[in-house]
């Protein structure tokens, strides 16, 4: 379905919300990475990947851990809860339709131009 509707219309995402959906991502995919780690592949400093970090362990959607197999007892293991799978879910969700109304926009704009531009042909 093309639509000539701009995608600004649609619901975007927060920064914050962009990076809770991130760090669930990463975590439900890698979750013995570490603080740091998170920070250095979201390209946050390592204070705003911890307050992200106990902002949805707060919420639930993540669980803390202590890791007791490694040799440093203060490390964590972040676990995502039932609630923090269906939570980055929804995220993606919105995300998803955020980027199907860019990808529908530009469709129509391009085909526009295409008729612009065939219109001009000498």
């Amino acid at each position: 379905m093309q639509t000539d509707t701009h995608p600004s219309t649609q619901p975007v995402l927060s920064a914050h919300e962009a990076l809770d959906c991130e760090i669930l991502y990463l975590l439900e995919h890698e979750p013995g990475m570490t603080q740091r780690e998170i920070a250095q592949r979201m390209g946050v400093s390592l204070g705003r990947a911890n307050y992200c970090l106990r902002t949805l362990a707060g919420k639930g959607w993540l669980k803390l851990d202590r890791f007791r197999q490694s040799e440093n007892k203060a490390r964590y293991v972040y676990v995502l809860t039932p609630g923090g799978l269906a939570e980055r879910a929804r995220l993606a969700g919105g995300f998803l339709a955020r980027k199907r109304a860019e990808y529908d926009y530009l469709q129509t704009q391009i085909a526009r131009l295409e008729r612009q531009v065939a219109g001009n042909a000498i």
